[in-house]
């Protein structure tokens, strides 16, 4: 959905914000003169910078919910893929990033969608033992990802559902995707 959403943009400064593994890292790096790559997790981390040795892409260790070390309008983009379903409240972390982002600037935001969420899909990982832990998550409703956007500074652009290729058009959508851009 990223891909196909955002190709061919070339964007000078980017903020990717919870980068988890690292998998779309690559992508946001082909797009970007900059990109700032944070998560809240070093092992995730570790495991991004293994698959991207770029450059012009910086990773570090951040909370998304405290201040983000970012100066004040001085980014394009800030991408948000399967993150803010960790957060319980929106407000805080979508105000961090409309404090980052120049007027003009691009907010994306990619999640499972919440009617998958509410059948019962959930990030989840392997402990070491083997085990399957569920991750924290939140159901967050498009009109929730409005309502916030829209208190930050941000305008709707476009809203889109995706399915995966093997999935039929009548079963829940995978994701909902939300692009908006920053006034000022």
């Amino acid at each position: 959905a990223v891909r196909r959403a955002l190709a061919g943009r070339r964007i000078a400064r980017a903020v990717e914000a919870g980068c988890g593994t690292g998998k779309n890292t690559p992508f946001y790096a082909s797009l970007a003169e900059h990109l700032l790559s944070l998560d809240f997790s070093e092992a995730m981390l570790a495991r991004a910078r293994a698959s991207v040795r770029d450059a012009h892409v910086e990773f570090r260790q951040h909370d998304l919910a405290e201040p983000w070390p970012v100066a004040p309008g001085s980014v394009d983009l800030v991408a948000f893929d399967l993150v803010l379903e960790h957060f319980d409240g929106l407000d805080g972390v979508l105000g961090e990033a409309a404090r980052a982002c120049r007027p003009g600037a691009t907010l994306w935001i990619s999640e499972l969608h919440p009617m998958k969420q509410m059948q019962g899909s959930q990030a989840r990982f392997a402990t070491p033992d083997g085990r399957e832990e569920l991750v924290a998550a939140y159901v967050h409703h498009a009109s929730d990802f409005v309502r916030a956007a829209t208190a930050a500074g941000f305008a709707l652009r476009t809203l889109d559902e995706w399915w995966h290729e093997s999935e039929a058009r009548d079963v829940v959508p995978r994701l909902l995707t939300l692009e908006f851009l920053r006034g000022g």
